[in-house]
């Protein structure tokens, strides 16, 4: 692995982990702890566990990418439209406390993984492979937001 190689994997870490800062700043404290929750609601503590591992595999992905065919438009188009649907997440839920939008915004952040993952395995299957298990737990985490805002009506004031 060449400078230039390590430096763009770098740059690709650096951006999703900038994504992903919002889910450290929009936490979801005593607040969501109050909520009633379904009990197939993952511990606390996978979380962090489990979006530590998908973000390393979502720069991996579009640094392969990257690799492959530089900087296309749509794929990097569609890359950065996902994390923009992801950062926006926590700060609609836990931020202003708004289900609603958050469920909409974690239904299209569903719909543009999909295309993503469409889009990269046309490029390099292994990319594709890499964003399943994003699509995976984002669907798990759109089901959780929904039961979570349909069991506690009176906890959302703009709902």
């Amino acid at each position: 692995m060449s400078f230039a190689d390590i430096v763009s994997f770098a740059g690709f870490l650096a951006l999703v982990c900038a994504a992903g800062l919002s889910g450290m700043i929009f936490k979801p404290g005593a607040w969501y702890r109050r909520l009633d929750k379904p009990s197939w609601t993952p511990p606390n503590w996978a979380f962090p566990v489990v979006w530590s591992a998908l973000y390393l595999m979502i720069a991996i992905a579009g640094w392969r990418v990257y690799e492959t065919v530089g900087l296309a438009a749509l794929p990097f188009i569609l890359y950065a439209v996902q994390l923009v649907l992801n950062a926006a997440w926590s700060p609609l839920f836990f931020g202003l406390h708004r289900p609603d939008l958050a469920f909409v915004d974690i239904t299209l952040l569903g719909m543009a993984i999909a295309a993503n993952i469409a889009l990269f395995w046309s490029i390099d299957a292994v990319t594709g492979l890499l964003l399943i298990p994003y699509f995976i737990w984002v669907c798990i985490a759109a089901g959780l937001s929904l039961s979570v805002w349909r069991r506690n009506p009176g906890a959302f004031s703009h709902a």
